[in-house]
């Protein structure tokens, strides 16, 4: 039998079986035709659904090409001002009047013209307005939550700009797509690139390339280099985060990628030479200027309300300048005026910022919270946003130093962590405080030097004395019995922020070496003050607009540590302010708490103290003028070596004094706080040279009798060397009586970290 009688014959076969294969079974055929969900799909209708949705979704686009006219040009950015006022309702700005001057595409260089479209939309000149394959990228980005960035022509931010809104929404992204269509059709190319390069946002209240030149580099537009343009086209895309004067180490980083790219895509498009190309260099924009109205701390404080109400909204700079808000910021007046004069009469008056080069590089920024809501009750920026553009209450680039301590307190005390003996670790609980003392436990040696070498305890004090004296050798060993992610985690739920450079597993970052700013810190204290319950400071009180909503921010939220822990480090505290570094903010007037913190080299000084109504954070930063190069604070108006206790301490003294007038301050309700226990002194549990026991005596804020310094503490004790620790120690680590030497470590080399 051949094969076409063989297909034959199956097929009769198949045939004669067919009928006693009919059912009504899921997805079968009943008398031939489909049953069960095959009914409502199959291929043909499926690919007639999809074929028939993209007809009428072309037909819904012509008719909407026809429909939308182009519009009148936006005028709203040109009439609404931001309104501010502080909590008694007195207005202290009105900001909004555009500063632009509209220049000629003539008027701009050609290959400042040819950097825009380098970084922004390579294929402006090819393309008719809108990039399919940009929008679908960007629609991918936002169902994923990379954000909403990433499908725009110049020629649809132009349209943006010009013709509409800032709102990401997605009836105004569909008018942006049809109008950049028409605007494509009827303008020119060159008219086009014009309209976007004056109706950008550069920042520094800059709108359009000229005033963005006059604004960064002091020219106008027809004067700029292609490396002065390359930076305009790249700090376009984030201008507050990535202007030069205020960005930080990430921000440099990110607008100098960008600055990069911006050259690199020239050259890839044939418009730069490669050999020129390498020589360029990055020019440093200008110092900004403080605007018609904003002198004194207005600047700064509308700063800080602009950075909540983007953080709170969502908004880009570009939206919140587009105006329209009235601010209430939370600042009260008599506070704010009360704070202002405690920087002028306890460091400004005092300095010789023309005659002394140490003077001209000290800088001052200050916050005060009220504990029980979060609210930002008085702020100093610095000496005017003319001297120092960026508020120095925001700066994120300078180390907390001993500051950080208390968290380190807190986090034990939180995690019931026990000394490498196995005690539980408490205000009471002894510690070897020998300078230099390598610490015992860690993978990462580390053996930090106290503030001038100083041996404390002979060996042995208390938690509580440690930290009156700031003792760098005791807190580098509680670290390492914690564990450096545990404190780090503590640091996080009291409000700290995790920046690029925070020291993970390292026993260093005990002495405070990640960046923070003044307003993080005043949220930490604040959390101890309000017995554990986290408080996130803010400023806004209230924010009104007429097409979007402000979500306030929530001041103070749940528990972050326990109340015990929070009343048991305020505790100790006190004791810092009674017996220890604290001791220059004593007054009858007021029970207060506080830690003094001073960085590396001098580099900053910090008084973080409250009391049960006022949470306050003054902190001096050695900023070198021109370059934005820390340098020490040491010989600030003609003496020694500035520290937390210094003049930080004294502002913080006068301000609290005149914030409080008048008004019956409390004492600390400290019901819960646990010293420990009081025991002898014993090391012959303790196998790993960390002392287990605790002192005789009471710890309430007064140094353990076994406490031998040579001197008073001054200022901050404290003291990481950066290089050749400068004598001998006196002591060396006491060994347990179980200690051998395969387990006492040698002294590695100090490690380059901050002095306290």
């Amino acid at each position: 039998m051949g094969r076409a009688e063989a297909r034959r014959a199956q097929q009769q076969r198949g045939a004669r079986r067919a009928p006693r294969g009919r059912g009504k079974g899921r997805g079968g055929k009943q008398g031939g035709k489909p049953t069960g969900i095959r009914r409502f799909f199959t291929w043909k209708k499926i690919l007639g659904t999809f074929f028939g949705a993209v007809l009428l979704g072309m037909a819904a686009l012509v008719g909407l090409y026809f429909y939308v006219d182009e519009p009148d040009p936006n005028v709203d950015a040109l009439t609404q001002n931001n309104v501010y006022k502080l909590a008694d309702g007195t207005v202290i700005a009105r900001v909004g009047k555009m500063n632009r001057q509209i220049v000629p595409i003539a008027k701009i260089p050609a290959d400042v013209q040819t950097a825009f479209i380098a970084i922004e939309n390579k294929s402006f000149y090819e393309d008719r307005g809108i990039d399919l394959k940009g929008i679908g990228r960007g629609l991918f980005n936002t169902v994923t939550g990379k954000g909403t960035a990433g499908g725009s022509t110049i020629t649809q931010q132009y349209v943006k700009n010009f013709y509409l809104t800032q709102d990401q929404t997605a009836t105004r992204k569909l008018k942006e797509l049809i109008i950049s269509l028409k605007v494509d059709q009827s303008k020119e190319k060159p008219e086009i690139l014009a309209g976007y390069l004056n109706t950008n946002f550069y920042g520094r209240n800059a709108y359009g390339i000229q005033a963005a030149a006059q604004a960064y580099y002091g020219v106008d537009a027809e004067k700029l280099t292609l490396e002065q343009g390359a930076y305009l086209a790249a700090v376009l895309q984030a201008p507050s985060q990535y202007d030069w004067a205020t960005a930080g180490p990430n921000g440099k980083r990110l607008v100098m990628v960008r600055f990069n790219a911006v050259l690199d895509n020239m050259v890839e498009m044939g418009k730069l030479d490669a050999a020129k190309r390498k020589d360029m260099k990055f020019q440093e924009p200008i110092k900004p200027k403080a605007l018609p109205g904003m002198e004194g701390q207005k600047g700064y404080l509308i700063q800080a309300a602009d950075e909540e109400l983007k953080r709170q909204t969502g908004m880009t700079e570009a939206q919140l300048k587009a105006g329209g808000w009235d601010i209430t910021l939370t600042v009260d007046p008599k506070k704010q005026a009360a704070l202002e004069k405690a920087v002028q009469d306890e460091l400004e008056s005092k300095l010789d910022r023309k005659g002394r080069p140490v003077d001209a590089a000290v800088q001052a920024g200050a916050t005060s919270v009220d504990p029980k809501t979060g609210a930002i009750l008085a702020m100093y920026g610095g000496t005017g946003q003319s001297e120092q553009w960026a508020s120095n209450a925001l700066r994120k680039d300078f180390q907390p130093g001993s500051t950080f301590k208390p968290v380190v307190l807190a986090s034990a005390l939180e995690n019931k962590a026990t000394t490498q003996g196995g005690k539980p670790i408490t205000p009471s609980t002894l510690y070897d405080g020998t300078s230099k003392r390598p610490v015992v436990g860690s993978d990462i040696p580390f053996n930090p030097q106290n503030q001038d070498d100083e041996d404390y305890g002979d060996p042995m004090l208390t938690v509580q004395s440690a930290t009156n004296s700031s003792v760098n050798s005791v807190y580098a060993q509680m670290i390492v019995d914690v564990k450096p992610k545990n404190v780090k985690k503590t640091a996080l739920e009291l409000g700290m922020v995790d920046r690029e450079g925070w020291p993970e597993d390292r026993p260093a970052m005990s002495l405070g070496t990640m960046t923070a700013d003044t307003v993080e810190m005043a949220g930490v204290y604040a959390t101890f003050d309000n017995h554990g319950k986290k408080v996130t400071p803010n400023i806004i009180k209230s924010a009104k607009h007429a097409s979007r909503e402000y979500k306030p921010v929530r001041g103070v939220g749940d528990t972050a540590i326990s109340r015990k822990t929070a009343d048991t480090v305020t505790k100790v505290l006190t004791g810092v302010v009674k017996d220890g570094s604290g001791k220059a903010v004593r007054s009858s007037a007021y029970e207060a708490a506080g830690k003094t913190g001073t960085s590396e080299n001098n580099y900053s000084a910090w008084f973080t103290g409250f009391t049960p109504e006022l949470v306050t954070v003054v902190a001096m930063f050695g900023e070198e003028p021109g370059t934005h190069k820390q340098t020490t604070l040491t010989g600030t108006a003609g003496g020694g070596r500035a520290g937390g206790s210094s003049f930080p301490a004294a502002i913080w003294k006068e301000y609290t004094l005149a914030a409080l007038g008048g008004v019956d301050t409390d004492s600390f309700d400290l019901e819960e706080a646990d010293m420990g226990k009081v025991q002898s002194p014993t090391t012959s549990n303790s196998p790993s040279g960390t002392p287990s026991g605790t002192p005789s005596g009471t710890p309430s804020g007064t140094p353990s009798p076994g406490r031998t310094p040579s001197k008073t503490p001054s200022e901050t004790p404290s003291g990481t060397p950066s290089g050749t620790p400068s004598k001998t120690p006196s002591k060396t680590p006491s060994p347990t009586a179980s200690s051998s030497k395969s387990n006492t470590p040698k002294p590695p080399p100090p490690e380059e970290e901050p002095e306290r």
